[in-house]
């Protein structure tokens, strides 16, 4: 949901001026932030699926929720790598980047050392 609200943000300039990167107007910047935009849908969708699935109680959420967490590290790790490489430093940037890098780590390994594929549905009391 977050990456969605960003992205509406971004399409309708709503982010302050103070707050912005440098060189945000530049057009190969511009390009470059465009370009996690399908990343960053196919993220959404695949986070929505797991939920949807769970809820079903079908084992397949778990592996929705396993490419969604991986996407979402991969797309703090290329933003991070972006500004690393460009040798600049912008915690208002590092940070929610270095964010979804690792926070996704927990939740990946949790996942994998889970000894069960689906949800367990509540017993029934006969």
């Amino acid at each position: 949901m977050r990456f969605l609200i960003y992205w509406f943000i971004t399409y309708f300039h709503l982010i302050p001026a103070e707050y912005l990167y440098q060189d945000y107007t530049n057009p190969i910047l511009v390009s470059w932030n465009w370009s996690f935009f399908p990343l960053d849908l196919i993220i959404s969708l695949t986070g929505f699926t797991s939920l949807w699935l769970y809820a079903k109680n079908r084992s397949q959420w778990r592996d929705a929720a396993l490419i969604s967490l991986v996407l979402t590290s991969v797309s703090g790790l290329q933003a991070i790598a972006f500004w690393a490489i460009r040798c600049e430093f912008d915690p208002a940037w590092w940070i929610p980047n270095g964010f979804l890098l690792l926070y996704p780590l927990i939740y990946i390994y949790r996942l994998l050392l889970a000894p069960s594929r689906s949800r367990q549905a509540p017993a029934s009391r006969s």
